[in-house]
């Protein structure tokens, strides 16, 4: 150790994958978004998306290798939502990319230097029969120190920030940002520093107002309560902090302290800024059991092809530690990198996805009710629809995209175990599946409870109708022989019948509940006469 103190541990590579989802908004009265959102971006105007056409929809000399390890990670049910199912199978999953972006330059800190990373890919993950779109960033940058890196982990993927300090500056999020072009203009910047209009916009909207670079990227997305709307709305369903991925190359990664493991694995940032040989950022009491709880240590040995790999998750993060010199574990094509990016990624996506996905229902049936007028038959109506269509979403959803497991492979396995765990998906989905079940319950209950009223009042009908039926046919009578008069004259009196019969009708329906209670004292034998003379009166009793 030299006098000037511990050499501080660099980042060979640095890959960081950020996926942020929100809950499609549905178009007009709609119960839901529109079924294939993708569709309206790509036939919109000048618009940067498009499909993307990939090694498993594209052409088969396009298939390598590292694309079949990718697919036979999963259980097969995985791979047909992953993937589709025979040749041209749809997917359970549309992907958009845009190309315009090439980079990020920021600062940390105000007095941090500039870093300016590789934009590798900006895309848009749409699913069939959920309203969930995830915005998939990935990045990546070389040569940067540890605490550089916690400080990037911690601050990059903030969709707004969460206050401000004495100077004005931004808390918690990145001091500057600004996305370049292929050729290094600068696209969008960051007005995070610009408080009043972030502090304006939830005072008049009651609704967090996105930094504008994240606005821009999402366009012609745009929050449903954006300044300029956008040709699709969505809305936050987290928290305003994006999870993310990260895979960092080190020289040797033994020379970290748990301290920054913890840091990396927890993802908050260096509170002494950034300097060397921190110590723990909580209380030994709450991280006793942080190795059990976030460590996947199969790998943090001396031996293999990939030595001293090591993996922390948490559920709002992923991150993978190892030797930068270890050919295996920067391999792109077979080795810990190819993993990260791809089978890793897509099991880090699922648990978010699902979670995405149940607390978009939560939040359907939360509007649904909020937008109850039990006065209203039109409104109750469209509750009615927006209820059902929650409950059919929810077992497409159910059947399609809900898994306990999703490889047997015994990483990933693991992974997405830890992941599920720390996102308590288990809790969320029965919670999400009582409520849906209550409310049809609900509606089912009150659909039986009209059948039964209308069975009871065609039932009053029928009986007041059956005296004067039982009357007028007594021995084949009739009161008025007309038979042989004119036909005008029968004509006439077929219509003055026919209304008195109809009106006689109606006024028996609107009386119809009055007179079910009075059958219904009449026929209980414990009741007096008198007491069921006085419910016979009611019947005609105007209300107070």
């Amino acid at each position: 150790m030299s006098e000037e103190g511990p050499i501080e541990p660099r980042l060979r590579r640095l890959h960081q994958i950020l996926l942020w989802p929100l809950r499609l908004m549905p178009i007009g009265d709609a119960p839901g978004a529109p079924a294939r959102p993708w569709e309206l971006l790509l036939a919109a105007p000048e618009q940067p998306w498009r499909e993307v056409v990939d090694e498993y929809t594209g052409e088969t000399a396009r298939f390598h290798e590292r694309h079949y390890q990718e697919f036979v990670t999963f259980l097969p049910y995985v791979q047909r939502f992953l993937y589709g199912e025979g040749r041209g199978g749809e997917a359970g999953m549309k992907v958009l990319r845009r190309d315009d972006v090439a980079g990020l330059r920021l600062r940390t800190r105000p007095d941090a230097p500039r870093l300016t990373l590789e934009v590798i890919h900006v895309d848009l993950y749409f699913f069939f029969d959920v309203d969930v779109v995830l915005l998939n960033v990935e990045l990546a940058c070389g040569d940067l120190g540890l605490g550089a890196a916690q400080e990037l982990l911690y601050r990059l993927g903030r969709a707004y920030p969460s206050g401000w300090d004495a100077q004005g500056l931004p808390l918690h999020t990145l001091a500057e940002a600004e996305w370049l072009a292929p050729d290094g203009r600068v696209l969008a910047r960051s007005d995070a520093r610009e408080r009043e209009r972030f502090l304006a916009h939830v005072g008049g909207r009651r609704a967090p107002r996105l930094a504008a670079h994240w606005d821009f990227l999402l366009r012609p997305l745009a929050s449903e309560h954006a300044e300029t709307p956008g040709l699709l709305s969505f809305r936050q369903t987290e928290y305003y902090r994006m999870p993310m991925m990260a895979w960092l190359a080190l020289d040797d990664p033994q020379r970290l302290s748990r301290a920054d493991f913890v840091r990396l694995g927890l993802v908050t940032g260096m509170q002494d800024g950034g300097a060397p040989g921190a110590g723990l950022p909580f209380a030994d009491s709450h991280l006793q059991d942080f190795e059990r709880d976030y460590c996947y240590d199969r790998f943090w040995h001396a031996g293999g092809a990939a030595p001293h790999t090591r993996y922390l998750c948490s559920g709002h993060a992923l991150v993978v530690v190892g030797r930068a010199d270890a050919e295996f574990f920067c391999c792109r094509d077979r080795g810990v990198l190819a993993q990260f990016r791809h089978q890793h990624f897509l099991v880090f996506l699922i648990a978010h996805f699902q979670k995405a996905a149940l607390l978009m229902f939560s939040d359907r049936l939360v509007e649904a009710l909020r937008r109850l007028n039990i006065s209203d038959a039109d409104n109750v109506r469209r509750f009615k629809r927006a209820i059902r269509a929650a409950f059919e979403g929810f077992l497409r959803f159910s059947h399609r995209y809900w898994f306990h497991a999703v490889a047997e492979q015994a990483q990933s396995r693991a992974l997405y175990r830890m992941s599920a765990r720390h996102l308590e998906l288990q809790a969320l989905y029965a919670e999400v599946k009582t409520r849906i079940s209550d409310m049809s319950d609900y509606l089912e209950t009150d659909s039986i409870r009209r059948q039964a009223n209308t069975v009871v009042r065609l039932t009053v009908v029928t009986i007041f109708g059956l005296i004067g039926t039982i009357t007028t046919g007594f021995l084949g009578m009739n009161l008025l022989a007309e038979a042989d008069a004119p036909l005008g004259k029968r004509v006439l009196v077929f219509g003055l019948t026919l209304v008195a019969t109809v009106a006689l009708t109606v006024y028996t329906m609107a009386k119809s509940k009055r007179l079910s209670d009075f059958l219904d004292v009449l026929s209980d034998e414990r009741v007096g006469t008198g007491y069921k003379w006085r419910a016979f009166l009611a019947v005609w009793r105007s209300d107070p």
